[in-house]
């Protein structure tokens, strides 16, 4: 009997806006044998947001537990939440040779680049900051303040974009889709 191969560990990370959940729906809807790690959050679930389908959503306290039991691989806090990758569900994923997508922020991601320095790196990126601030404007999701506060963090995570191996701009949704499809392997 024949081990399995080692899988291939994706991170996916880039500005609130830039439309992440968006592309990797797409992603995932095409080629359907890649897997995403469904993230702990502690912030509250937007009106379509499913627990344990989009985030597992976590108290402070509950999130608290999970990483002094070291069943978090990574974690960042954003915009007075933490986000953080359950680390069970990954390691066997990864075991059983399968492709994982991490969607985490740049602060986790230099955690998991760390452990994983093979993964591969993706940074999806606005056309500009104007689309950008439209995009969590029409959202209706945040207040005013909330919205300074993801633009601000967004300029920041940009200058970081060079920390990741490819860049994919999402002007044009199916363009996106086909360009992170050609750099997980021509799926």
């Amino acid at each position: 009997m024949s081990k399995k191969a080692q899988g291939k560990l994706v991170i996916f990370s880039g500005p609130s806006g830039s439309g992440k959940d968006t592309v990797l729906d797409k992603v995932l809807a095409r080629e359907p044998s890649l897997r995403r790690s469904v993230s702990f959050t502690t912030r509250a679930p937007r009106a379509d947001e499913i627990n344990g389908v989009h985030y597992h959503f976590l108290t402070q306290d509950e999130f608290r537990r999970k990483l002094s039991c070291g069943l978090v691989l990574e974690y960042a806090e954003y915009g007075g939440h933490f986000y953080g990758t359950p680390k069970e569900p990954v390691d066997e994923m990864l075991a059983q040779g399968e492709t994982v997508i991490l969607k985490i922020e740049v602060q986790g991601a230099a955690r998991v680049r760390e452990i994983y320095p093979d993964a591969l790196t993706i940074f999806l990126l606005p056309p500009s900051l104007e689309v950008l601030e439209a995009r969590l404007r029409a959202r209706e999701t945040d207040g005013e303040e909330d919205v300074k506060t993801r633009l601000a963090i967004a300029r920041e995570e940009i200058r970081r974009k060079d920390e990741y191996r490819r860049h994919v701009i999402n002007g044009d949704l199916d363009a996106a889709v086909d360009e992170v499809l050609a750099i997980l392997g021509g799926k």
